[in-house]
């Protein structure tokens, strides 16, 4: 069985990490370069950057930044946002970053997730779904893909476009509940469970995490292959080599 992994967050806006709840309410978290030294340090198995509003400001990812950072760090390094070409993920790659993350391009364009993994490799190419409990379009509720940093709704269920995702080429997911994002109350495990056995590429489950157990639950009720957070790192409330400590008591199996 492969090691769970622990993947810090960096959520980036105007150079600076920030961070939110549900998606709003953005501040200011620290030096992102500080923060990636800190974690690589602490023991983190991988580091994710997020331009959160690359996007929405129709602009490329800040590859300065991503070459500073990557210079720091020695563990692997997924750079998302803005990501839309061929030459934005080979100017990424030359910049320092392992894996690329795409979101709202790959859903407006899915044949760019197969050019990409084709051009790459598959094990370069995370599909970012950022998915919220929705109860207006289903009497029950369905998982629902929203786009462009969470502010544009779609109609396509999360798990759908997971396993289309994954046909096409992505060889990772990153999963983020915007219903939990930032709450600390723990992860989305019911949609992170049924991507998780119907996707044969590992699932990163994102947002929700406050406490030790919210991680183990990822990783047992979640069946997740990688956990992540921002706040609770950047703001030392969980320090990451104490959290392997707690999940490697609790049989999981992680790398300290």
């Amino acid at each position: 069985m492969l090691a769970k992994r622990i993947i810090p967050c960096l959520d980036i806006k105007d150079g600076r990490t920030v961070k939110g709840i549900n998606f709003e309410n953005i501040r200011d978290a620290g030096d992102p370069v500080e923060l990636a030294i800190r974690y690589c340090k602490e023991g983190a198995d991988e580091l994710v950057f997020l331009d959160i509003t690359a996007t929405n400001e129709k602009r490329k990812t800040l590859s300065e930044l991503v070459k500073k950072i990557a210079s720091n760090i020695n563990i692997p390094f997924t750079v998302g946002g803005g990501i839309s070409t061929i030459e934005d993920v080979r100017v990424l790659l030359n910049s320092g970053a392992d894996k690329v993350s795409v979101n709202t391009s790959a859903f407006k364009t899915p044949e760019l997730i197969k050019e990409l993994s084709n051009q790459f490799g598959s094990q370069c190419i995370v599909l970012a779904i950022d998915t919220k409990f929705d109860l207006d379009s289903y009497p029950d509720g369905e998982w629902l893909v929203y786009l462009n940093g969470g502010k544009v709704k779609t109609n396509k269920k999360a798990l759908d476009w997971a396993i289309e995702g994954v046909k096409l080429g992505a060889g990772e997911i990153l999963l983020t509940s915007m219903n939990n994002d930032g709450t600390k109350n723990g992860f989305a495990n019911e949609i992170t469970k049924l991507i998780s056995e119907s996707v044969n590429v590992p699932v990163i489950a994102s947002g929700g995490a406050g406490l030790m157990q919210h991680f183990n639950d990822a990783f047992t009720i979640g069946q997740a292959d990688a956990a992540l957070a921002a706040s609770v790192f950047h703001y030392k409330e969980i320090g990451i080599f104490e959290l392997k400590e707690f999940l490697y008591k609790n049989n999981i199996q992680v790398r300290i």
